[in-house]
């Protein structure tokens, strides 16, 4: 999975939500989980326990780390900031991407998913069509894309399209885009040799990314699902039923 992809930021103009947020995170290795009427057990077992199980756990009020639905996939639950979605049961989160939340398939290291969210300070969305039409919003996420993979290397051209841009209201009633894209990305390995056919461009990589854009609390909310385009292919029907997963929620003022 590609670095970069993990700095994404969904606020386009307007504003992004600083890295430094207040909001609980999982404790310490070393603290213990208490239930009335039963013993104390260390976070590391019970984490075990619930990743293989259908158990739900909660870390405070805010967020529902693992829930298991079928044996494939779990639910991340953020009623904090408001949003949810699955997520294949064998990726990992990482801590410290710039998203708000991270995931990522451990042996394809360019397969991620991530969620973005508007600053609540510096954005006053009411609906996601303050984005305008979805072709309209398609247009800002490939230039937001192509912005943060922006390279300094001499040589490296890329080429992109916006493979789709639709709308859809959910079975909570809300409206979201959802838009898909393909970027290339090709480079040389002797870009300072003296002679034309020494400077040959070649595909270092090719990737799908696909977004789900909605609004809920005045915030833009976007899911953000990287892979490379053949393991795209591979794994279509999963990946899109994480996209059609995709909730954004109230929350408590």
């Amino acid at each position: 999975m590609a670095a970069a992809a993990a700095t994404a930021a969904v606020a386009f103009s307007h504003g992004r939500r600083s890295s430094g947020s207040s909001r609980a995170t999982v404790p310490r290795a070393t603290a213990s989980f208490h239930c009335r009427g039963l013993p104390a057990v260390p976070r590391r077992n019970l984490l075990s326990t619930v990743l293989s199980t259908s158990t739900v756990l909660l870390f405070g009020p805010q967020i529902t780390l693992a829930e298991t639905t079928g044996g494939t996939f779990r639910e991340y639950i953020d009623t904090f900031d408001g949003y949810s979605f699955l997520y294949p049961k064998n990726w990992i989160q990482v801590r410290g991407a710039g998203a708000d939340i991270f995931f990522r398939d451990p042996f394809v290291l360019d397969e991620n998913i991530s969620v973005e969210m508007s600053s609540p300070s510096s954005s006053k969305y009411e609906t996601v069509e303050d984005l305008g039409p979805p072709e309209k919003a398609a247009e800002k996420v490939l230039k937001q894309y192509l912005t943060e993979f922006m390279s300094t290397r001499l040589g490296v051209r890329r080429e992109s399209n916006v493979l789709s841009a639709s709308s859809k209201v959910a079975d909570d009633g809300r409206l979201y885009y959802e838009v898909e894209v393909n970027i290339k990305s090709y480079a040389s390995n002797n870009e300072l040799a003296v002679m034309p056919q020494d400077r040959v461009q070649r595909l270092e990589w090719d990737r799908r990314y696909l977004s789900v854009l909605g609004v809920e609390n005045k915030r833009l909310y976007e899911l953000r699902l990287q892979t490379p385009e053949q393991v795209f292919m591979e794994e279509e029907d999963d990946l899109r039923r994480v996209m059609d997963s995709f909730r954004v929620m109230k929350t408590e003022a």
